[in-house]
């Protein structure tokens, strides 16, 4: 059975006191693989290391374009080995290997825009008030950053903040979850492979407790980028307390799509579907939330039941699959529960609701709800499995209420062909990511993050490279005079 040891420094260790975990395929609930569980020993030595590699050696004496140059040598050496990650990723999550393979594939764009934004980032020449004083800024590496990844979309949330966080010049420790954590080691591997000096990057998993909490409150961490659920979140920015770290979270949401009667029906399914079903429902902007305009609510819930009744169930591995399992059998308990609750509250069950029969596997059907109102959990509480549930609305200020009647704010669909009324409803939107006439776009260039309970900072984009840098202030005195007495008041 393959077994991960984790990357410390430039060498692979198992922990000190030998502690590991089981990894599961959800496919067929098997244990196919190990992994090293980082202690206090082994969170100490990573964080040493990276704060080392940022004051000693080739890292910290290496230019910007320089950076830049490793930054696009990881980005080639991530598009070469993408089918190689992408299938261990779907082994090890259950996610479909078609959607890891072209992920991962696209992942080396991050990479390649932070390569070459290495160089871009630039302080200014200030015109201050005062005489014989030459002062300017300049934008220097934050410090030691620890990166706390999820299993859903491992290579581009590790994406997002390792290409700004090496491009400005710091050194990380990525947490990999310890659900599903094998892909982030094999990208260690590659990491080691492409010359990244010791200590640059370094890749543990382990348990919130003490792993996670050991890392988010070292007092030699100075940046703590996390995507996670609110919970988990709540004790990071406890940690926090004890460092003063600067945190940016990533909390998930509970997107809600609109489609007005006006909508191009075909395209709004589509947007529906690959809201909800896509990557199985679990997405932090999965749209599951559906608000549908009364006028067309029959017609467009008859084509949605339609459409998910043809979804092909099976091996995530297989090339016609459509939708997976589940990434662990503590999601399908909780997504089959939530079911249930929300038809004893009210809703109509009008596909899904179960798992499949005859297979083996942590799977469930997507499920579609005809929800009454708003106060149905499966409404109200982020599902991360195919659950979506309808709901319909009569006005466009009614549409926007309810979409903004929400803890959270991450993602928002609008569906409409009427470019007045997209731009009105998007702006009305608290979220932090709206898509009209589409869904679950992404790039590089576009920052990512949300509102509310969704959290705060961004990831991808130029933002981006200002969350990992601090302000540096410079005074000359440029006068041929000496200092004056700071005594004599003038």
């Amino acid at each position: 059975m393959q077994h991960y040891q984790l990357y410390i420094d430039g060498d692979w260790c198992d922990a000190a006191d030998g502690g590991k975990l089981d990894s599961v395929n959800p496919a067929s609930g098997e244990v196919w693989c190990t992994c090293a569980v980082a202690g206090e020993s082994e969170v100490n030595r990573a964080v040493a290391a990276a704060r080392r590699a940022m004051s000693e050696g080739p890292w910290a004496e290496m230019t910007a374009t320089a950076r830049g140059k490793m930054l696009r040598a990881l980005g080639d050496a991530v598009a070469q080995k993408a089918q190689h990650l992408g299938e261990i990723e779907t082994i090890d999550s259950g996610k479909l290997a078609k959607e890891t393979k072209m992920q991962t594939g696209y992942v080396s764009d991050y990479y390649y825009y932070y390569a070459g934004l290495a160089d871009k980032v630039q302080g200014a020449t200030l015109p201050i008030d005062k005489p014989n004083m030459h002062v300017y800024t300049k934008r220097v590496p934050i410090g030691v950053v620890a990166a706390v990844v999820p299993w859903n979309a491992q290579m581009f949330l590790t994406a997002t903040k390792l290409g700004p966080a090496l491009a400005a010049g710091n050194a990380v420790v990525l947490k990999a979850s310890e659900q599903a954590p094998a892909p982030m080691f094999e990208f260690a591997k590659i990491v080691e492979e492409v010359g990244i000096p010791p200590g640059v990057i370094n890749v543990i998993t382990g348990h919130g407790e003490p792993c996670g909490r050991l890392l988010t409150s070292h007092p030699d961490v100075a940046r703590v980028a996390f995507t996670g659920g609110p919970e988990t979140a709540k004790h990071i920015v406890r940690n926090s307390a004890e460092n003063f770290a600067i945190v940016s979270l990533e909390l998930g949401g509970k997107s809600p799509i609109i489609v007005f009667e006006d909508a191009d029906l075909e395209g709004a399914v589509n947007g529906v579907i690959a809201g909800n079903f896509g990557a199985t429902g679990q997405s932090c902007v999965a749209g599951s939330r559906v608000f549908i305009q009364s006028s067309i609510r029959d017609k467009f819930l008859e084509k949605l039941v339609e459409r998910a009744a043809q979804i092909v169930i099976g091996d995530p591995l297989g090339d016609d699959t459509q939708v997976g399992p589940l990434c662990t059998q503590a999601q399908v308990d909780h997504v089959s529960s939530s079911v249930k609750m929300a038809v004893d509250e009210g809703a109509k069950l009008l596909h899904g609701g179960k798992q499949p029969d005859g297979m083996a596997g942590q799977y469930y059907v997507p499920t579609i709800l005809d929800c009454p109102h708003q106060d149905i959990q499966t409404v109200r509480e982020e599902m991360f499995g195919p659950v979506l549930s309808a709901l319909s609305f009569d006005t466009e200020d009614e549409a926007i209420a309810l979409a903004n009647d929400s803890r959270f704010g991450l993602g928002a669909g609008v569906f409409t062909e009427n470019l007045a009324r997209g731009l009105r409803v998007s702006d009305a939107i608290h979220s932090g990511i709206v898509w009209v006439n589409t869904y679950r776009a992404i790039s590089p260039i576009a920052p990512f993050g949300g509102f509310k309970h969704s959290g705060s900072g961004r990831e991808a984009g130029m933002e981006a490279m200002n969350e990992y840098t601090a302000i540096k202030t410079i005074w000359i005195n440029t006068s041929s005079e000496p200092m004056a007495n700071p005594f004599v008041m003038r």
